[in-house]
């Protein structure tokens, strides 16, 4: 965001709609089944409108009420099923070539899981219940059309009973953490990934592409964690387990530049109880205290080495 000096000061400026909620039903899909999706969509424009921080000229602002009507006139226009990073896209593209005094659009969406029920057996036509995990997005679109798409998924939260340790640590003063062979692993992955797309044009012709990406990365990323069905994969630290998570995910899907993870490490404490004379109950890993916090914490991100994250 370039800085505009102003009364020998320096001002960077930008304003927009944050958290419109819509959803969206398509009912005319090719097999009969209805599609809902609920997303919370946030737009920040960079536009030329100095006058209204320093005349109090309004003349050169977009409304943010003309924002939030604009993403339900959009969503009304996509006659046939999108994705949010398409939806985003559109968002972005319809305020950079109508508005002149836009010079860049960034449109943030949070897509709600909605996910089909089946009944006997049978997916349902119109029934759906409440997932966890969320898909997101960010879609910066600059007026001379370079292009930047991230995508991730938030709250996606795994766990396994054995197959992870951690030991060999620095020990000090301070040290009270055993080592051990034999742990629960659970966490609550947030992830985005980089495209390489830098503009419109540039994005594969596909329907629904980016839906497809999502699913391809969130089933790499559960696959790795988990392991072989049987014997699954041992992991001596979250940090060791998040590397091989996102290399996979550069290693499986060539469209992806980049890939940030981040997984708090949500402790499962074995019980002990005891008193001067000993255990009084005798527990042999099968009885957990479940905290979240305090947690470790422990990010990374992994990229091709010519891209930008």
């Amino acid at each position: 965001m370039a800085a505009k000096q102003v009364e020998g000061l320096s001002l960077e400026q930008r304003h927009g709609k944050d958290r419109v909620r819509v959803a969206r039903v398509w009912r005319n899909t090719p097999d009969g089944r209805h599609v809902v999706v609920e997303w919370s969509v946030s737009i920040s424009l960079l536009s030329d409108c100095l006058a209204a921080y320093t005349r109090d000229d309004n003349s050169d602002i977009v409304a943010t009420d003309t924002m939030k009507n604009t993403v339900y006139a959009k969503a009304k226009e996509c006659v046939e099923q999108v994705s949010l990073e398409d939806f985003a896209i559109l968002l972005a593209k319809h305020f950079t070539s109508l508005y002149q005094q836009v010079t860049c659009a960034i449109v943030n969406i949070v897509e709600k899981p909605w996910e089909r029920v089946s009944v006997n057996g049978e997916p349902h036509e119109h029934g759906f219940k409440l997932g966890s995990e969320r898909h997101t997005t960010e879609v910066i679109l600059e007026k001379s059309g370079a292009l930047r798409v991230t995508s991730g998924i938030e709250r996606l939260a795994v766990l396994k009973t054995t197959k992870s340790g951690f030991e060999g640590f620095i020990r000090d003063k301070y040290t009270a953490l055993p080592d051990t062979r034999e742990r629960i692993l659970a966490t609550e992955i947030t992830a985005s990934w980089r495209y390489p797309y830098e503009s419109v044009i540039s994005i594969p012709q596909k329907p629904l592409y980016f839906t497809e990406r999502y699913l391809n990365v969130k089933k790499v990323l559960t696959d790795t964690f988990y392991g072989p069905p049987k014997e699954g994969k041992y992991s001596p630290s979250v940090q060791s387990t998040l590397y091989d998570m996102a290399k996979t995910v550069l290693k499986s899907i060539p469209d992806i530049t980049a890939v940030q993870l981040k997984m708090p490490n949500l402790h499962f404490l074995p019980v002990s109880i005891s008193n001067k004379d000993g255990p009084i109950v005798k527990f042999e890993d099968d009885v957990y205290l479940p905290t979240d916090e305090p947690h470790g914490s422990i990010q990374a991100t992994l990229s091709r080495l010519w891209s930008k994250m």
